[in-house]
């Protein structure tokens, strides 16, 4: 079959001009794609350069550059290969190509299909199984992302007349989800981000030093209160939520990925137990941040030995597990009505042979508690360090909070946020000397709250720690002396 060549030099130009309302569309497009560039919101594709000592990645425990977890990862792909070579069934007598279809296991590379159809396998099945029993839960459903998971569970299993209750600062997965829901927007409800009671807590670490924190922008929307607040609201307004005829679903994260807070889980529990005494309050954590650095490796409910208290656990594999996927843990019963009713199960690919093997490994990784401890010790001893040595830099230089300023109080997790008014300029300067971080600025996070986002990870070394430390303090005593170039950055609230 030929084709006109007319039609293979076409520019991008004559197509264009061929379909006008595309150009339209796409001068729409432009223009909000302009004004976020005048907002300096502009998201950009970078890649890594060469050499950078990792300061920014989610992979706490370093495992994908570990040469034991590489080794295993290589040598399960060939035994599958070789497996898969040997059962290939002979061509018929039509003297075709050979079959490659396989018994027992998927092929090494597609899938095939949605769990649904051809997609599932022995493997999976027994993957979920070996998965549940290391975090300690009854049953588990693999997705193909820890964002999967959350738009799955979220959107299918609150029914009509519950609710769901979720910290302010949960993840954008979670939202979508929520839109998807039965659940009208007027019964999805935020609480003031880890403020369960009423009465004062010590400051969360997502907040910087008060004196950096400019007024927030007027919004129409009423500020969030407490957990226990929008409970007793809640169910002073419906009190068949308080009488365990409708559900209430809280919805939190085990580490709060942009400040590296944890979620208070016990006294969320209390507080739960408290005021929806009939169970009909559904806790759901999402353990994406926290799975593989707390508990041994098993997360934060599992640390805090809250497996039978918890309705559902997300877990994410592109953090710590250094892989990709996600799954659900939960009961039987919610195993199977997400894979009944869960579209982002049900209408996708499963996860191919590789990166189930890649899940494989680095659970027998964490299952080897001597193999797996050392990393984690050296994981929280770089973080100790790392906050050592930027607390005395502010000790030392008294930089305005504006300029640079850090939560005083020993870090909760490996991700350490560095307050300034000034994120991208502080982020290139320690990119150009080598070291990779990144600048947070809004939408990801609210106005007043930019950050430069520093994440330890257990093969950093101890001299990269030092080295990236004296690079931001450089760059704070050259902008106190104005050489360096600012970044004030005009953004409004954070909207997800």
């Amino acid at each position: 079959m030929s084709f006109n060549n007319h039609n293979d030099t076409m520019t991008q130009e004559d197509e264009n001009n061929k379909m006008p309302g595309n150009r339209r569309l796409d001068d729409t497009l432009a223009a909000l794609l302009a004004r976020r560039k005048t907002r300096n919101q502009f998201r950009r594709l970078t890649t890594v350069p060469p050499g950078s000592a990792d300061f920014s990645s989610n992979a706490y425990l370093s495992l994908s550059s570990h040469p034991q977890v590489q080794q295993a990862f290589l040598d399960l792909l060939q035994q599958h290969a070789t497996h898969s070579t040997a059962t290939t069934q002979p061509a018929t007598a039509r003297n075709g190509p050979p079959s490659t279809s396989t018994t027992g296991g998927p092929g090494l590379l597609g899938s095939g299909g949605s769990r649904l159809l051809d997609g599932n396998s022995p493997l999976t099945e027994r993957l979920e199984q070996q998965i549940a029993a290391f975090h300690d839960a009854p049953s588990g459903l693999l997705f193909n992302s820890a964002m999967d998971a959350n738009v799955g569970i979220f959107s299918c299993v609150p029914q009509p007349g519950d609710a769901i209750v979720y910290d302010e600062l949960i993840h954008a997965s979670v939202h979508d989800g929520m839109r998807l829901s039965r659940i009208p927007p007027e019964r999805r409800i935020p609480f003031a981000h880890n403020l369960i009671c009423d009465t004062p807590s010590p400051p969360s670490s997502s907040t910087p030093p008060s004196s950096s924190t400019p007024p927030s922008a007027p919004s129409s929307k009423p500020t969030p209160k407490s957990l226990e607040s929008t409970l007793r609201h809640l169910c002073q307004s419906d009190p068949s939520y308080h009488t365990g005829t409708r559900n209430v679903f809280i919805a939190v994260e085990g580490v709060y990925s942009m400040d590296g807070d944890v979620c208070p889980l016990l006294s969320l529990c209390t507080l739960v137990d408290t005021l929806l005494p009939r169970g009909n309050g559904h806790i759901i954590v999402d353990e994406a941040h926290s799975v593989g650095i707390f508990g041994g490796g098993r997360g934060l409910v599992a640390h805090l030995d809250l497996q039978t208290r918890i309705f559902a656990r997300v877990l994410g594999f592109g953090k710590a597990m250094s892989c990709s996927g996600g799954m659900i843990l939960c009961s039987p019963v919610v195993r199977q009505y997400l894979i009944n009713y869960a579209r982002t199960l049900i209408y996708t690919t499963s996860m191919p042979f590789p990166n189930l093997a890649a899940i494989q490994v680095t659970y027998d990784f964490l299952s080897s508690p001597s193999v797996a401890a050392p990393l984690l010790a050296n994981l929280w001893a770089h973080t100790k360090h790392a906050h050592t040595l930027l607390t005395t830099l502010v000790s030392r230089q008294q930089p305005p909070p504006e300029i640079l300023s850090v939560n005083t109080h020993e870090p909760e997790s490996p991700v350490i946020p560095v307050f300034t008014s000034h994120p991208r300029s502080l982020a290139a300067h320690c990119q150009k000397n080598g070291y990779m971080v990144r600048p947070i600025v809004a939408p990801t996070v609210p106005r007043g709250k930019e950050r430069v986002r520093v994440c330890l990870h257990a093969g950093n070394t101890t001299s990269e720690i030092e080295g990236l430390v004296k690079a931001m303090e450089d760059w704070v005593v050259s902008s106190q002396k104005g050489n360096e170039q600012t970044d004030v950055i005009p953004v409004e609230k954070a909207k997800l």
